[in-house]
């Protein structure tokens, strides 16, 4: 049995717990905000757009998570949306898509704190 498991919404690595005991295998989100806000058509644009910032670069290049932000809301609206935008990026991660840098080193894309840079694998 595995022990711990990532959220299919924030991307984040949850711990099994006791109350899980009986459901574990259809566990998918850490916990009932996450249960609430499932990724959707906009998570996908977000995911699409990080996709298609990478391909645009060199192979050795990166982008920071807000210029996906900003190509997917409006100008003056991207702000609040990083989060959201680090969810995706936790979640092409996980999925070994991208690697996630802070200060040139890769970080575990569960526990990183701060600013990060993306870059494909």
């Amino acid at each position: 049995m595995r022990l711990s498991k990532n959220c299919k919404t924030c991307g984040r690595e949850f711990q099994w717990r006791k109350k899980w005991e009986r459901n574990w295998d259809e566990v998918v989100y850490c916990s009932k905000k996450c249960s609430s806000q499932k990724p959707n058509q906009i998570d996908a644009k977000i995911e699409d757009a990080i996709l298609s910032l990478l391909a645009s670069r060199n192979k050795s290049s990166t982008i920071c998570p807000s210029e996906a932000a900003r190509l997917v809301f409006a100008e003056e609206d991207w702000q609040p949306q990083m989060e959201r935008t680090r969810c995706a990026a936790r979640r092409l991660a996980h999925k070994g898509i991208i690697t996630i840098s802070q200060k040139g080193k890769q970080v575990d894309p569960s526990s990183f704190k701060g600013s990060i840079r993306l870059k494909k694998k």
